[in-house]
């Protein structure tokens, strides 16, 4: 992968139902470079990056699929797998993971088709069968008993589905800012996928309406990287748009009803957090996710946040995370027993 591809990975992807857009905050020294100098930099900082988060960079092929991975934290303390969108990367959750790894094995995938997890061009990235492919990972490295998952926007989609089919090995659940199909939710980008596809850059000036869109306060970012994300951006907006079709198709099979009984299933204690100022997935979709949710604690609403809250606000997101995850641990599964402490 390029450095100027990375750079793209890092700064701006688009996930809602299917696409999210992330914006990390890089330091200022390490923006402020000349073109060529953040091109040749950009894979170290990465690297760094994830080290101070206490990550290690691994690779294992699957069936046809060749996954990209971050692990760091003892794999003799609990599992903690996070999921970010299908159009992200793991690097979107270096900022969360850095308050994790002390504590927990955490797992954080590329998934098919994206960060350097590579598939064939007529890869199925729909929900169910990325989350099998994803049941099929965490099987091979050995983490699939007592998981504990979280994900984001479409990652919650996924994480949601997984809950559902395998309810005796999900220790616990987080949502954030999960996609879904929610009776509440009244953005255009929810009623109607189609309006997606204004998430995409398909010419120049269109990456900061795009950044307004999923974040409460954008960063200031120097031209030559707008330019340079727009140039690939506006590269790839053709397989973009293949995604939200698939999306579009998708919605008109699914049903806010068929949503609400799968999600009915899931057995295990959840987490939920949102940003309340989220355009693409209105905060009123977390009281709805809540109330469909048999263990759902009530929703973290987090002010001042918009759609990435794993990239805004990286610290209240763990702060948050940390004690759910201590005190269900401590929780037996409640289809073995009713939900009461080990000791």
């Amino acid at each position: 992968m390029t450095p100027l591809h990375s750079i793209l990975s890092r700064f701006l992807q688009m996930t809602c139902l299917a696409l999210s857009i992330s914006t990390p905050v890089y330091s200022y020294a390490a923006i402020n470079k000349t073109p060529h100098d953040a091109q040749l930099s950009l894979e170290n900082y990465l690297v760094k990056e994830r080290n101070t988060a206490g990550l290690r960079s691994k690779t294992i092929k699957i069936d046809d699929i060749s996954w990209s991975y971050s692990e760091g934290g003892s794999s003799n303390k609990p599992a903690v797998l996070l999921i970010h969108g299908l159009a992200g990367n793991r690097d979107n959750w270096n900022g969360v993971a850095h308050f994790l790894t002390p504590y927990y094995h955490v797992i954080i995938p590329d998934l098919p088709g994206n960060g350097e997890t590579k598939v064939a061009d007529n890869f199925d990235l729909s929900v169910p069968n990325v989350t099998q492919r994803l049941r099929r990972f965490v099987e091979a490295i050995n983490v699939e008993d007592k998981l504990n998952i979280a994900g984001h926007s479409l990652g919650g989609s996924i994480a949601t589905v997984y809950a559902s089919q395998y309810p005796f090995d999900t220790q616990s659940l987080f949502l954030l800012n999960s996609a879904g199909i929610y009776k509440q939710a009244n953005t255009a980008y929810t009623k109607d996928p189609y309006f997606l596809k204004h998430l995409i850059v398909s010419k120049p000036g269109d990456l900061d309406d795009v950044m307004g869109q999923v974040m409460q306060s954008p960063p200031d970012l120097p031209i030559y990287f707008k330019k340079a994300q727009e140039k690939i951006l506006i590269s790839q907006s053709v397989q973009t748009r293949k995604m939200i079709d698939q999306l579009i198709t998708l919605s008109r099979i699914y049903t806010p009803e068929s949503f609400a009984r799968m999600t009915q299933t899931i057995e295990a204690p959840t987490l939920i957090l949102w940003g309340k100022q989220d355009k693409i997935i209105n905060v009123e979709a977390a009281n709805e996710l809540q109330s469909l949710l048999k263990r759902a604690e009530t929703p973290v609403i987090l002010n001042n946040v918009g759609h990435m809250p794993i990239l805004e606000a990286e610290q209240q997101v763990a702060n948050h995370y940390l004690p759910f995850l201590a005190k269900t641990q401590k929780l037996k599964n409640p289809l073995a027993d009713k939900l009461i402490p080990l000791n």
